[in-house]
């Protein structure tokens, strides 16, 4: 029992910092119809620059801020000033964003070097916390609490505010909601800075557990994407349910059959592709 409990509880925690990560890349991908490439490079420059951040502040909270901030200001410049260059064009934007990510991840292998480092966690969450008999890690229960919060304030402004509605506007038919007088152009570089910064927020959040490597934003990318397809592009909901599905198969897959990790995630990505093509939740925000 103790086994099942503890690796559900690695899944949710590892499932909500992938959600933070590809609900990101839907909403841009909603919006906008582009297939960010460079979105996993958010959540590890994120944590580059919370980790210097901390090093001379000594606080978890300025880092996250200064981490988020600096990311969400990268994403604007990207999407005013790049990708306006070159609007429905989707080769071109895959082929842009793919070399920002190399770019991006050369520059942080520049400024901070090639040696892995993880982000020291909040004093208060150090510990564990006990529910009934059983011990958790502080850290991971409060890491499966902001992806369920982060992802029902997320549902709350797209289902029931004004925003929401624009949003699923533009997801609907760009140009009829720009003819009706939304401002398309500025929603567009609202949810793309939106995207960077949760991407950088579940860079953060995972750095005391995962921390940052050379590399890791083309790791993160390929696990954004398994989620995205497994849970539909462009669906916050398939966005969520697919990164808790992908984090329980990781989890699981790692601990029981450790030379086919891999396999337990490629493949019910393969299989969803074959049987349902639109994902798990396709078609619905």
């Amino acid at each position: 029992m103790d086994f099942w409990l503890y690796q559900l509880l690695n899944g949710l925690s590892f499932g909500m910092l992938l959600f933070l990560l590809s609900a990101g890349l839907a909403l841009i991908f909603g919006v906008m119809r582009i297939l960010n490439l460079a979105h996993g490079v958010f959540y590890a420059f994120g944590v580059w620059v919370a980790i210097a951040v901390y090093g001379h502040t000594n606080s978890f909270w300025l880092a996250l801020l200064a981490g988020i901030g600096v990311v969400t200001l990268i994403g604007i410049f990207i999407e005013r000033v790049l990708l306006r260059r070159i609007p429905h064009d989707e080769l071109p934007q895959a082929l842009m964003t793919f070399g920002l990510m190399l770019i991006i991840g050369d520059l942080a292998l520049w400024i901070w070097g090639g040696t892995p480092q993880t982000l020291p966690r909040p004093e208060w969450l150090a510990g564990p916390i006990q529910v009934a008999d059983y011990y958790f890690p502080a850290y991971r229960v409060f890491m499966i609490v902001v992806g369920i919060v982060i992802g029902a304030l997320l549902w709350y402004v797209q289902s029931n505010t004004r925003v929401g509605a624009l949003i699923r506007a533009a997801i609907d038919d760009a140009e009829i909601a720009q003819s009706t007088g939304i401002n398309v152009s500025l929603l567009s570089t609202a949810t793309f800075a939106i995207g960077a910064a949760l991407a950088a927020f579940g860079g953060i959040v995972g750095g005391p557990i995962l921390g940052v490597h050379v590399g890791l934003e083309l790791e993160v990318l390929l696990l954004a994407f398994v989620v995205v397809i497994i849970g539909g592009l462009g669906s916050l909901k398939g966005a969520f349910v697919g990164a808790i599905i992908v984090g329980m198969l990781d989890s699981l897959g790692k601990t029981l059959i450790p030379e086919f990790a891999l396999f337990t995630l490629f493949v019910p990505m393969a299989l969803i592709l074959i049987f349902r093509p639109n994902g798990l939740m396709g078609g619905k925000a």
